[in-house]
């Protein structure tokens, strides 16, 4: 029998990839005929160099990402690979595509294989790292809201209609939102009642916390913050460039302003967050963007739209499971139980 571990754990792979899948079926069965025509059309007669450059782009951001996990190792006494971290990072993505926020977990495990830094203590830099993301993704949005008031929030309206969550979409009968409340309130509630009544539960919470918590102020203890917020600067950077380059593989979308391409970056963030990688959502969501830009200069818009949305998820996933297998097979297994990583010296000179 299934244990509630293994019966969670399923539900979080099972469920998003479930929803994934219906909306690839729903973004070409929303097409006709001709749109898909034009989709395809599309896809053959891009300028693949765009499409190339857009990922070389990505893969200076995940260099660029390892590099900077050093400045928040270090300070906790840790000393480890650039390649060790990189395998970790590009191991961790590719978790992510099966088993949704698993990636961050996965990439703790594999630098404690080969490195021997603790889970707990790499973790806490990651959730410190994805806190750093959270900020700068806000402030993106909140400037492109800034920028084309009117425009972003039609977008937001027609993604909420669009996802059946807002006035005017298809109402299905069923209170998913109830359901959704009332199992994270459950939840809140079970774990409550171990943290009171189950000593072992609450010494485990708060030695995992403190831990954290460790690896969260890790950054303002870093003998190079400047180093980190550059690095920082150049992830993000990339990641706007390599959506932003991708649009000249087509004609259609080769004239955006760049406010309209800071908004189909939003939705594109934000379809990565509802499914395992993206599936279904990013191209659904990054097409709806482009299709409301440029609907009035062509009548294939839609089939634009979702022609670079696919050309875009496509490459970025293959590039991610290719690079996340190879560093699955590189990365060594040094460390064992018997062997300890030597804290290094991070005292000031």
């Amino acid at each position: 029998m299934l244990n509630k571990k293994t019966i969670g754990t399923l539900l979080k792979t099972v469920l998003p990839l479930l929803l994934g899948v219906y909306l690839f079926w729903y973004f070409f069965s929303s097409m006709t005929a001709e749109s898909k025509a034009l989709f395809y059309k599309a896809i053959r007669e891009a300028n693949y160099f765009w499409i190339i450059l857009s990922l070389l782009l990505g893969v200076v951001a995940y260099f660029s990402r390892a590099y900077r996990w050093k400045y928040v190792l270090e300070p906790l006494g840790f000393k480890t690979k650039f390649w060790h971290r990189y395998h970790a990072v590009m191991i961790g993505y590719l978790i992510n595509l099966t088993i949704p926020r698993a990636g961050e977990a996965s990439r703790s495990a594999m630098l404690y294989r080969s490195d021997g830094v603790p889970f707990t203590t790499s973790f806490g830099t990651i959730i410190a790292e994805r806190a750093v993301d959270f900020v700068i993704l806000c402030s993106i949005a909140l400037l492109t809201a800034f920028l084309g008031y009117s425009d972003f929030m039609e977008i937001k309206h027609q993604i909420e209609v669009q996802f059946g969550g807002a006035q005017g979409a298809v109402s299905t009968g069923f209170p998913w939102k109830l359901v959704v409340y009332g199992i994270l309130l459950l939840g809140m509630l079970f774990a409550g009642y171990l943290f009171i009544f189950k000593v072992a539960f609450r010494n485990k919470f708060i030695g995992f916390a403190k831990e954290i918590i460790a690896g969260l102020f890790s950054i303002f203890r870093s003998q190079f913050p400047f180093s980190y917020l550059l690095h920082t600067a150049i992830i993000w950077i990339c990641y706007v460039a390599m959506f932003a380059v991708s649009f000249q593989a087509l004609e259609e979308t080769s004239n955006m302003s760049a406010n309209a391409i800071l908004i189909a970056f939003i939705a594109g963030s934000l379809g990565i967050t509802f499914t395992n990688g993206g599936i279904g959502t990013y191209p659904l969501l990054v097409g709806l963007v482009v299709a409301y830009f440029i609907g009035n200069e062509h009548e294939n818009a839609q089939a634009v739209g979702n022609a670079l949305g696919m050309l875009m998820w496509a490459t970025q996933t293959i590039l991610m499971i290719i690079l996340g297998l190879v560093s699955l097979a590189l990365l060594p297994k040094n460390f064992t139980k018997d062997q300890k990583n030597e804290p290094i010296d991070v005292s000031p000179e």
